[in-house]
């Protein structure tokens, strides 16, 4: 028995009828194309497959897709504008945070939603927080490194209030 659901996905409203056993990755994957996100360990700990989850970072590998009923979610398809890299994007490409490339859209998107939450970070702090996202090419110095550049870049382009932001705006009283 199909369910119906309705989503944003990337800032484009999304409808479409699915299995109730259809988990968020599987979806964004194999019915929408969206391939940028991994499936990784299937079992929610490797952050291969991290997507934003109105504005927070989730691993969608451990969420069904009628869940995000409603829901804006973003990829690591979703992050570039107009052609142009995102600051953690561009610092991870910039930094050489990568190697086989596997884990670092998992890695990016939960970089990005770290800063959103932390905009001063240490290097221990990334280290601490990124704990749940697994690289096993690097020793990760230059994904640290990526990740402090990206912060840097996020505040100068202003992305790194963008949570705290929306839910100020969402939660501000109407006006008349």
């Amino acid at each position: 028995m199909a369910i119906s659901i309705s989503l944003t996905v990337n800032g484009a409203p999304i409808s479409a009828s699915i299995d109730p056993g259809t988990l968020l990755v599987q979806f964004l994957r194999e019915q929408l194309r969206l391939t940028g996100t991994h499936v990784g360990c299937d079992t929610a700990q490797c952050g291969a497959c991290t997507v934003h989850l109105n504005g927070r970072a989730i691993k969608s590998c451990n969420i069904l897709a009628v869940q995000a009923d409603g829901a804006k979610i973003t990829t690591i398809e979703g992050l570039a504008k107009d052609g142009t890299l995102h600051p953690m994007q561009a610092a991870f490409k910039h930094c050489h945070g990568l190697q086989c490339g596997f884990c670092t859209p998992g890695m990016v998107m939960s970089a990005v939603s770290l800063v959103q939450r932390q905009p001063d970070l240490t290097g221990d702090d990334v280290r601490a927080q990124l704990d749940g996202n697994l690289c096993r090419c690097t020793g990760y110095h230059n994904i640290v490194k990526a990740v402090l550049e990206g912060a840097e870049g996020m505040k100068s382009t202003g992305t790194a209030n963008a949570a705290a932001n929306a839910t100020a705006q969402a939660n501000a009283p109407a006006t008349a």
